[in-house]
């Protein structure tokens, strides 16, 4: 079952369930990735990477948003945020541990006989790839700013 399929079903749980979080959440995942479908000019699917990459933005603009609500004291607007976002985050593949993302990220050090922050670059796209959709590019950078520093 593709993503959009699984979202369309959702939203169907979510409206039945009277979930009014939880259906903003779906809808705003369906109308991303329908946006992102008609960009192309095509109706084709788009890839299960492409829809990978449009949760994890849709989970950063909440996360940010939240983190700006909590700032200015507004916890009331900051909840209803970071509950879409958890919402959300139950499509993305399983996260990597900080751990376990290290230890790739070690690796490919390793293997391209990486050092300094010149190659900084090199390893990170290196790491986004192997890791897309397992672990964050903000975690993914600390950690390689860390390991080569």
């Amino acid at each position: 079952m593709s993503l959009s399929e699984r979202i369309m079903d959702e939203i169907k749980t979510a409206m039945r369930a009277k979930d009014a979080v939880a259906l903003e959440s779906l809808r705003a995942v369906k109308s991303a990735i329908l946006l992102a479908q008609t960009e192309t000019g095509s109706k084709e699917a788009i890839s299960e990477d492409e829809e990978i990459k449009i949760l994890q933005r849709l989970i950063k603009q909440r996360r940010e948003s939240a983190a700006i609500y909590l700032e200015q004291k507004r916890p009331d607007l900051a909840e209803p945020e970071l509950s879409q976002a958890a919402v959300i985050e139950k499509f993305l593949p399983v996260q990597l541990s900080e751990m376990e993302v290290e230890e790739i990220i070690s690796r490919l050090i390793q293997e391209n006989e990486a050092s300094g922050m010149a190659a900084m670059g090199k390893i990170m796209g290196l790491a986004s790839a192997e890791l897309a959709g397992k672990a964050d590019g903000k975690t993914i950078s600390t950690i390689v700013k860390k390991l080569l520093s």
